[in-house]
């Protein structure tokens, strides 16, 4: 029997957004005229130098140029900054950081990468395991705004105490910390405007502060966004669920009174179509956590007393296809409720679960 406890936590913000004054787009070249003192974390950006100032008018104009992409930063910061920023606070690091997801992933959590980097601030499983997210069959916190943040900040954070920069830092999260140690003992500096880096890195640097400066101003790039443009700041309230067994998600939402839709997108942490074993913390919309207790235990006993298992051992020549067929239910509840797929080998003797 599942046991629910109920924590509510509810959360609500005013992004403090003004409607812009301006009523037309500065041209390309007004728009790379940048003020005299530019700073990142603290960091001066030495735009004297002929090459720092080309590399960041560089990433400035291909920022602009895909100005559909500044709007979907814009609306999405909305959202999602305020947490952000809350989060940075509290593990005292700079709040520039904030637009290190914005480059990273645009603040999509399923936002994915070529060498399989994930979520929000874009984390490989071996770091993101490192720095306290669960990865695994039934949870990917790398998908969690929070949670992701709150590793992000503390990854940041040592490698701030190991390169006493944030440039440096933020170079050692793109390229690895390995490689940025060894660039620093062959070219024996550490400041990061003389280093000679990887080209991505480099241009990884400038993407984040170019974003900063759009972010910023965006009225001054002729971003005329009205509040109502934006996304509403992300509020929630939380269910904190302790079961010995897993659940089907669909079962949480009914109780929730929402969809599984919006139960999922909620929680894009949350993979496949159950609840894993143990305790979990769910985001819902706010007011949908009243009387949840009462009806998910309804709804929990109406689905046991429904779902009775039978089960069927693997015979020598079946497959799952046939299995399916003798019993006469689909392929698809057959690997739905077995949580296999198609290409999972079976073999003589495999019990498997019919429903």
């Amino acid at each position: 029997m599942a046991m629910v406890l109920v924590l509510v936590l509810s959360y609500q913000a005013d992004c403090g957004q003004k409607p812009s004054s301006m009523e037309s787009i500065p041209s390309l070249i007004q728009s790379i005229r940048f003020p005299e003192d530019i700073a990142f974390c603290g960091t001066r950006i030495p735009l004297e130098d002929p090459q720092v100032k080309a590399m960041l008018e560089k990433e400035m104009l291909l920022a602009l140029w895909d100005r559909p992409q500044v709007i979907l930063w814009m609306k999405r910061a909305a959202k999602f900054f305020p947490h952000i920023q809350q989060i940075l606070a509290r593990k005292q690091v700079p709040d520039d950081l904030k637009y290190v997801p914005v480059i990273e992933s645009a603040l999509r959590p399923h936002a994915r990468s070529s060498a399989n980097a994930v979520g929000y601030w874009q984390f490989v499983k071996g770091t993101g395991q490192r720095y306290g997210l669960r990865i695994d069959a039934h949870v990917d916190e790398r998908r969690n705004i929070f949670k992701s943040t709150e590793a992000a900040s503390r990854y940041l954070k040592k490698l701030f105490a190991e390169f006493n920069s944030f440039l440096l830092a933020l170079s050692a999260y793109n390229m690895g910390e390995h490689g940025l140690d060894v660039e620093i003992d062959i070219q024996q500096t550490r400041n990061f405007f003389d280093l000679y880096l990887p080209l991505e890195t480099q241009q990884y640097i400038y993407k984040i502060i170019a974003a900063k400066l759009i972010l910023e101003n965006p009225e001054k790039y002729g971003f005329d966004l009205e509040p109502s443009d934006l996304y509403p700041v992300f509020t929630f309230s939380q269910l904190n669920l302790s079961s010995d067994e897993q659940l089907p998600l669909v079962l949480i939402a009914e109780a929730a009174g929402i969809s599984f839709k919006t139960l999922k997108t909620m929680n894009p942490d949350i993979r496949g179509y159950y609840l894993s074993s143990g305790r979990t913390t769910l985001l819902v919309p706010r007011g949908h956590e009243n009387d949840f207790p009462a009806r998910f235990t309804k709804l929990h006993e109406q689905w046991q007393t429904r779902v009775h298992k039978q089960f069927h051992i693997v015979k020598p020549g079946e497959s799952l296809i046939s299995i399916a067929k003798n019993y006469n239910i689909s392929l698809a509840s057959l690997l739905r409720v077995n949580k296999i797929s198609l290409n999972t080998v079976i073999h003589p003797g495999d019990r498997l679960v019919i429903k």
